[in-house]
């Protein structure tokens, strides 16, 4: 066994998005050395292992079987088993039930260790030619209309580059919420197949991409990169509407300075009034 690999430890094996010489060297060795593979999808990743000569056994760990499936993988970690997690594309735990294994893993003072690799969020944001310092992760939006819509409200005057996984069937309906509530001329990239042969990108405004996927059916996964909320567009709000912008935003999580920080840098008004506004409320 190679001096770097650990008995009882899950490593958690970035793969490729599209292009199989994405894949690094360590992710090949780690997946040749390891007991067994967690997979996804067990034929999806079997491509993979066919590609590169890798005959180490899989299991298959996807969203439909993670409750029965986690502890039997559990107990063979604890037997001193070497497993590596994949999913059917990047890094595992981001957008699949790979979190949740991790999570048991480290409640079960097993040792998880990543060996990093590609993810589409990632990609898409380092070419979309949108501000990348600070940015949000929003994975696949909600599929029920009013709680897609509810969560993209909560996003409205987010001032970091957003980012979302959309499906094609559910691209134009998803564009035009996004539409809706950031406002048609919200920029926004468009990242289609990325890594792959037909990879695209695509940049405009909203209304513009509502108007292109109007006319052409939308093929392959997309990664949406859409640009935050300008501070030099101050919002214009009342009292009231303050109140409920400060609700919203403590319930999801905020502190009430942190609440009212962010509105300040909104609406220019000043922190301490927003702030009195929300004790106001208690």
């Amino acid at each position: 066994m190679p001096k770097d690999l650990q008995p009882a430890t899950l490593y958690i094996v970035g793969t490729p998005i599209g292009n199989l010489e994405d894949i690094t060297f360590r992710a090949i060795r780690i997946l040749q050395t390891a007991d067994l593979i967690a997979a996804e999808d067990t034929r999806h990743t079997g491509k993979l292992l066919q590609h590169f000569q890798i005959t180490t056994p899989q299991i298959s760990y996807h969203e439909h079987n993670k409750l029965s499936r986690q502890q039997e993988l559990l107990d063979r970690l604890k037997k001193g088993e070497i497993i590596a997690l994949v999913t059917d594309a990047g890094m595992p735990g981001i957008s699949d039930p790979g979190y949740e294994l991790v999570k048991a893993c480290i409640e079960a003072s097993i040792t998880v260790i990543p060996i990093p690799g590609v993810t589409a969020a990632v990609t898409a944001l380092a070419a979309s030619g949108l501000p990348s310092d600070r940015f949000v992760f929003e994975g696949f939006i909600a599929v029920k209309a009013k709680e897609r819509r509810d969560r993209l409200n909560s996003l409205k005057y987010e001032t970091r580059t957003l980012i979302f996984y959309e499906a094609p069937h559910r691209l134009l309906e998803t564009l035009s919420d996004l539409a809706s509530i950031l406002g048609e001329n919200r920029q926004i990239v468009l990242a289609r197949e990325l890594t792959k042969v037909h990879e695209e990108f695509w940049r405009g405004t909203l209304e513009d991409a509502i108007a292109l996927y109007t006319t052409r059916t939308p093929k392959g996964e997309f990664t949406l990169v859409v640009a935050g909320t300008s501070n030099e567009e101050n919002l214009v709000l009342s009292p009231e509407e303050l109140k409920i912008e400060l609700k919203q935003l403590i319930e999801q999580g905020m502190t009430r300075s942190q609440a009212s920080r962010q509105l300040a840098q909104l609406t220019n008004i000043p922190r301490r009034q927003i702030y009195q506004l929300a004790t106001e409320e208690e």
